[in-house]
């Protein structure tokens, strides 16, 4: 994800001030809840109640998540918690020093019977930029569902590793666990079904559910799973190895003057909070730790093996990824890509395989829009066709193509030189309310609705309107989300699935 935007779309738009559904405990005022550790109170408005900023664990630097501390009284849950340390980088994020940072953010529709399904949303930004409450949950909510987004900890306090620091390495899916076992633990009381447990994210997100896919210790805390964005089969790199893991720390902590102590640990957690931001950098994209008892596997090898949990998954893929990634990068020079430059281009990201790519895609009308097409289906969508088709073989899984053409671009930001369509992150635009993007439009609004309906069904049932992926003579069926019919994709053909495999 952080590849798609550049400096010159760095910025925070103010977030709109979102409402939803009452459960509340008086029948007039604001709505409280009682949680396991204390009570709550949050808002409600015509779309249902929001409970904002709600501890489920405490995090010092480099430890394991701790239960957090009961409170008496009822706590003020009506703003976001403290967004978890991170580097001024992108407009999904927002820099932060804050290490304490571990809440979750709880949305339920205004009028419903029963117990609802719950999804449980992993925000995306490579696990190094975002906050959960950047994606309002108001519209999801009111398709019949409680919604519940989390802060989690991101890049260096996450991942960095060391022999001195036994707990380290993997902390953002401890946080997100922590997380769900609040969820099992609360819910109910917002009128959710521990027992219909949906985890969804996208992207950095995504490769996040993949990791509670493939972890013993996740299994039981979820019942269904929503991959968005992140092909996180074997060819994903959806995990590191130890060795791995201490490769990539290893300067880190020699930048910031630990590598020699006696104390390594002690060391770590004595340096500010800023050295380790600064000398972490932004130019990453860290994964779990695999080969603990969290995480025996790796993400892939559990998925290719079956030994992952065998819940249903719906996982999909946007049909022009890559557009965003292009025109980030026109937005930071000011100009598009030059028709000239194109097969220079093919030629240094493929060297003796550039005169194959350059015969299977030859130079359209735009010269960004063409190398776009490229790295969506080398990148993106094949490895996505075949994450699912793995996973396929084991439980039951849908396949979607988020291909609507017709999006919202970024709000504020100068037209782009070709259509940005369903690049990365567009889908976003329809579940939840990001004041990254611009309105929906009406028509834009009524596939929000449809999708909407479509994710709220899944995570009560496990179901689709569509037929799971199996491997057959038909080939795969992959389903295509558009404004129009949603009908099945030709995604094999479309996408050059057999030349990139």
């Amino acid at each position: 994800m952080k590849r798609l935007f550049t400096a010159a779309t760095v910025g925070i738009a103010t977030l709109a001030a979102v409402t939803f559904a009452p459960v509340a405990e008086a029948t007039t005022g604001p709505p409280v809840v009682r949680t396991a550790q204390g009570a709550v109170r949050g808002t409600s408005g015509p779309l249902g109640a929001s409970f904002q900023g709600i501890p489920y664990a405490t995090a010092e630097r480099f430890a394991a998540p701790r239960p957090a501390a009961s409170w008496t009284g009822v706590r003020d849950a009506t703003a976001p918690g403290k967004v978890c340390a991170q580097p001024l980088g992108y407009p999904i994020g927002r820099p932060s020093t804050d290490e304490d940072c571990l809440t979750v953010n709880v949305a339920t529709p205004a009028r419903h019977r029963g117990r609802l399904p719950v999804i449980v949303w992993i925000h995306g930004g490579s696990m190094m930029f975002g906050m959960g409450d950047l994606y309002g949950p108001g519209r999801l909510a009111a398709g019949g569902a409680v919604v519940v987004s989390m802060n989690y900890r991101l890049g260096v306090t996450s991942f960095l590793t060391h022999p001195a620091l036994p707990e380290s390495g993997s902390l953002a899916l401890d946080d997100q666990r922590a997380a769900l076992r609040w969820v099992r633990d609360n819910i109910r009381a917002f009128g959710g079904d521990p027992g219909r447990v949906t985890i969804m994210g996208q992207s950095g997100g995504g490769f996040s559910v993949c990791g509670h896919l493939a972890s013993p210790a996740s299994a039981g805390l979820f019942q269904r799973a929503i991959v968005q964005s992140a092909p996180c089969g074997e060819t994903g790199h959806a995990s590191r190895t130890r060795a791995e893991a201490l490769a990539d720390s290893a300067p880190v902590i020699a930048a910031v003057g630990c590598a020699d102590r006696a104390d390594v640990a002690g060391c770590l957690r004595a340096v500010p909070i800023e050295r380790l931001l600064a000398a972490f950098g932004t130019d990453r994209e860290p994964r779990p730790l695999s080969g603990t008892p969290a995480l025996p596997l790796p993400v892939g090898e559990a998925l290719r093996t079956g030994r992952f949990s065998r819940v249903p998954v719906l996982i999909g893929v946007n049909h022009d990824e890559e557009n965003g990634r292009i025109l980030g990068q026109e937005l930071a020079t000011g100009t598009p890509m030059a028709r000239e430059d194109y097969e220079p281009a093919v030629r240094k990201a493929y060297g003796s395989r550039a005169a194959a790519v350059l015969k299977r895609y030859p130079l359209g009308d735009s010269a960004g829009q063409t190398f776009a097409a490229v790295l969506t289906d080398e990148l993106w969508a094949a490895p996505s066709l075949d994450t699912a088709r793995t996973l396929s073989r084991w439980t039951p899984t849908r396949m979607y193509e988020f291909a609507e053409q017709d999006t919202p671009w970024y709000a504020g930001y100068p037209a782009p030189s070709f259509p940005v369509a369903a690049q990365h992150m567009a889908e976003l635009a329809y579940l939840f309310d990001v004041p990254l993007f611009e309105k929906l439009t009406p028509a834009q609004s009524a596939l929000a609705d449809r999708l909407i309906g479509a994710w709220v069904h899944f995570a009560a049932t496990g179901e689709t309107g569509w037929p799971r992926l199996r491997d057959s003579r038909s080939g795969w069926y992959v389903q295509s989300l558009t404004s129009g019919a949603w009908k099945r994709a030709d995604f094999t053909t479309d996408h050059h699935y057999r030349f990139w495999s």
